[in-house]
């Protein structure tokens, strides 16, 4: 094994699980053909795995065999690199909250960032750039409220926001409310509407 490859792999073993490699970070060491042929060939090796472009990770190895990062732990890693906001969408938040019994069948999540796929292991999870809006309130129950709301929609909003007002903390009901200048103002309307005949 080369001295670039043993250098790549032990810089991936000691980060976390999901730390993330980029070929940038080793262009000191040689030039950037050798660095990516170098991923390359450790990720066919099944030392590294490729997360999305230019994204490496090392498999978790433990007594039951080799898997991948789990999702959390990449984007764990990629909000701390990149200090991008990473939350789940409205269709799982909606499931979270109990306000839809439909389990969504693909992985989709929203960013701050730029959309893309990333690939973890046989899963495939989206990454979708969202509105501020969206993004808003982060991965605090309110902020779930919110994006549940933009997934089932003006016609829904109502009678789910009744169910949430019964269900979140008085603080999350109140951090919802104080967000509405940023909302749609459908949306808007409709927490005013259930806070004024709550």
């Amino acid at each position: 094994m080369s001295q670039l490859a043993k250098t790549i792999l032990s810089a991936a073993q000691t980060l976390p699980e999901g730390g993330l490699l980029s070929a940038k970070e080793f262009l000191h060491l040689a030039s950037r053909a050798a660095v990516d042929q170098t991923l390359t060939r450790l990720t066919r090796e099944g030392k590294l795995m490729r997360v999305g472009r230019g994204a490496y990770a090392a498999p978790v190895v433990s007594r039951f065999g080799v898997r991948p990062p789990s999702t959390e732990a990449v984007f764990k890693a990629i909000e701390s690199t990149s200090g991008e906001v990473i939350v789940a969408n409205g269709a799982t938040e909606a499931n979270a909250l109990g306000l839809t019994t439909q389990v969504p069948t693909r992985e989709v999540f929203l960013t701050s960032g730029r959309s893309r796929k990333l690939q973890l292991g046989n899963r495939a999870v989206e990454l979708k750039h969202g509105n501020r809006w969206q993004l808003a309130l982060g991965a605090r129950p309110a902020g779930m409220a919110i994006r549940a709301l933009s997934w089932l929609g003006p016609e829904q909003a109502c009678s789910a926001l009744k169910v949430l007002k019964s269900k979140l903390p008085s603080e999350e009901w109140a951090a919802m409310r104080s967000a509405r200048a940023v909302l749609p103002s459908w949306m808007a309307r409709a927490v005013s509407e259930v806070s004024a005949h709550a």
